[in-house]
């Protein structure tokens, strides 16, 4: 991260006061955009829209396929090649903004009538850096947890025990879904989602990783401790996580046999797009549910990518109308009843669009969404729809790559036998701590 620091600093001196330039109409601009990876058919419908209000103005898009990347965009910024527009996960986009690399957006939501009271606020929450936003969200990947019936049933688990509130009876769930054979595993039963999904488990014991200004990490809490205790343990019962790792990379998560349809796991807390895989996929009977706090209570974490301007941009007015033609209403309802009437020719379940903008949300839910005849699905969705009310998210920090890698790796010590939760986590905290003492 000291390069980044350091490089940084030198594209922030160098540009500034720098007035770049958007030309007129006769005067033709290539708008380069750096971090937008693989398109399935809602990136690519938006693409479109988006690009078309570009061409209007009679001018370019230059959008390789290419996912963001710390040490690309590093590269980049030290050749003063620098994007006009990137596509980057919010939990990077504070480390970004406290070391001036982006500007803030006021100009630009102002310029273009950008209401940013239709966007969650928790999804904004992450991309504002004192005061001022420096993004805007996307998706919301709300996480539920989906239970394999299938796997319950035989395995003599009643559904209603796969839950997070009582932890007792989720380790038996756990313990019965599971298979050992010949000491291998061959199939899991609850499946944690770790490192990645560490700081849902810790909200469950009523905690946070991180101050609400993302000023104070609080990665060694007594719940954060308890939490990866608990959820390690989870994984030990597979015979610890050698083994169990070993198996879980033998999945498709994408395939038409996935670890649902293939019965190779009982239940998992995942992101909300897995629905539409699954949907896809092979037939699968499975069961949606909420993550619940220790008192029962549905919580969710919401997580994804923003659109930001890099300090530095020569089209910074043409960035700005691309993030609006891709994150409007209209671009998002007609991806989403383009996605919805190819379900129906398909015969297939159509599990909605979740997005950071709660006024498409409503409009798909309520204006294209229709039930289709899958229980299972159909029943996915009203949770899905719902849980963005109980979302929180982590708080932007001006050291939000290095704080992430701290509790990841601290994380991954445990998993890996190297620690325990307590030194982990200690070890984490003060990593932690110090990079956003340095960064603020």
């Amino acid at each position: 991260m000291l390069a980044l620091v350091a490089l940084c600093a030198v594209v922030a001196a160098s540009v500034a006061g720098a007035q770049p330039s958007e030309g007129t109409r006769a005067e033709s601009h290539t708008l380069n955009i750096y971090g937008l990876g693989g398109r399935d058919d809602v990136a690519q419908g938006r693409l479109d829209i988006a690009n078309k209000v570009i061409e209007n103005l009679g001018h370019r898009v230059n959008n390789p396929v290419a996912g963001f990347n710390d040490q690309a965009f590093l590269a980049r910024l030290a050749a003063r090649d620098i994007p006009d527009l990137v596509h980057m996960g919010r939990d990077s986009v504070g480390t970004y903004a406290a070391r001036n690399a982006l500007i803030p957006l006021g100009n630009c939501i102002r310029t273009e009538s950008i209401d940013t009271n239709t966007y969650r606020a928790a999804a904004l929450a992450q991309v504002r850096y004192k005061g001022q936003l420096y993004g805007l969200p996307e998706f919301t990947n709300q996480i539920t947890i989906i239970v394999n019936n299938d796997v319950a049933r035989a395995a003599g688990v009643v559904v209603a025990d796969i839950q997070t509130t009582n932890l007792v009876k989720l380790r038996q769930a756990n313990k019965k879904m599971l298979r050992i054979t010949d000491g291998r595993v061959t199939r899991i039963g609850v499946d944690p989602k770790l490192p990645e999904f560490f700081p849902l488990w810790v909200k469950r014991y009523g905690a946070n990783l991180i101050s609400a200004n993302g000023l104070r990490a609080q990665l060694n809490s007594v719940q954060a401790v308890a939490a990866l205790n608990y959820a390690v343990s989870l994984i030990k019962d597979h015979g610890g996580w050698d083994k169990f790792k070993a198996y879980r990379d033998t999945f498709d998560y994408f395939g038409r046999i996935n670890p649902m349809s293939g019965n190779q796991m009982g239940a998992t807390p995942f992101e909300s797009f897995w629905y539409n895989v699954l949907a896809e996929g092979a037939p699968v009977d499975i069961t949606a549910k909420y993550f619940t706090n220790r008192r029962g209570g549905p919580i969710t974490m919401i997580s994804g990518n923003a659109w930001a301007i890099p300090r530095g941009s020569k089209n910074p007015g043409l960035a700005c109308k691309f993030i609006k033609a891709m994150q409007s209403v209209n671009a998002w309802t007609t991806v989403a009843k383009s996605r919805f009437d190819l379900r129906k020719r398909q015969g297939r379940a159509f599990t909605g669009l979740y997005t950071a903008n709660t006024r498409a949300d409503v409009k798909i839910y309520e204006d294209i969404y229709q039930k289709m005849g899958n229980k299972q699905f159909d029943d996915a969705v009203t949770l899905l729809v719902r849980a963005p009310r109980y979302a929180f998210a982590i708080p932007l920090s001006p050291a939000s790559t290095e704080f992430r890698q701290a509790w990841i790796e601290g994380v991954n010590r445990v998993l890996e036998g190297r620690q325990t939760p307590r030194q982990a986590l200690d070890q984490a905290q003060k990593e932690a701590q110090a990079a956003i003492d340095k960064a603020k």
